[in-house]
């Protein structure tokens, strides 16, 4: 059976990274069987990043090159109907997604207002992460942050960015229904294992704010959510 390896759940959500979320909705929402590994340590994925899954002999890596994988090999047909220009849009929604990322991950691992109760959330609810740990995590990140270029930003200015990706995002999710049309799609998973990340967080942040004033994105991440749940 594929194993999906990811990083381990937080507020209620299967990842709390967007990206391995994303990967476990569209496993879902596809009807694709899988086991689920929770792994903090990502030193053996592919190129060092979570998440990936070992299907058999192969080992996949990238959220995207994921779902393309396993849409080739079962025959996963959630946009089989999708016209170009809805392939067009899904595809700059995915790089609007990237960027939110990285705002998403400096709000928890490098601002100053919230990474401590990042950090005691994370603690809390896997009691054997370390301050030792979690610091080198930390100094890692802001690392990252800083060569990618986000971290080069104040915290505010960080910020606004992610909120501008929301409102691009806010402004494709229908009052009912999914992206295109009534049944979800693979576009959808990856706007729930982002935006998840962002409701559910028990963190009072701007994006949080921004999603639960917006309630068509509420809508759409509850009905995800709970279509992934069961």
């Amino acid at each position: 059976m594929l194993t999906l390896y990811s990083y381990p759940p937080l507020f209620g959500v299967a990842d709390n990274n967007g990206y391995g979320l994303k990967v476990f909705a569209f496993l879902k929402l596809a009807g694709v069987p899988f086991r689920h590994e929770h792994i903090f340590d990502a030193s053996k994925a592919p190129r060092q990043q979570l998440p990936y899954i070992v299907d058999g002999d192969d080992t996949v890596g990238d959220s995207e090159t994921i779902l393309a994988y396993v849409t080739g090999k079962y025959g996963v047909t959630l946009d089989a109907a999708l016209t170009p220009a809805q392939r067009t849009t899904n595809l700059l929604v995915t790089r609007t997604l990237d960027d939110l990322y990285w705002v998403m991950s400096y709000s928890r691992w490098q601002d100053a207002r919230y990474w401590p109760q990042f950090r005691d959330a994370l603690k809390r609810e896997h009691p054997g992460l370390t301050d030792d740990g979690l610091m080198k995590a930390k100094e890692f990140n802001a690392q990252r942050y800083y060569y990618q270029g986000i971290g080069r930003f104040e915290p505010d200015a960080a910020m606004a960015r992610g909120l501008a990706d929301l409102a691009a995002l806010a402004s494709l999710i229908p009052s009912q229904g999914y992206v295109h049309g009534d049944r979800p799609t693979t576009i959808d998973a990856g706007i729930y294992g982002f935006v998840a990340n962002i409701y559910f967080y028990d963190i009072n942040t701007p994006l949080k704010q921004f999603v639960a004033s917006h309630d068509a994105l509420v809508r759409h991440c509850r009905a995800i959510h709970a279509a992934v749940s069961k």
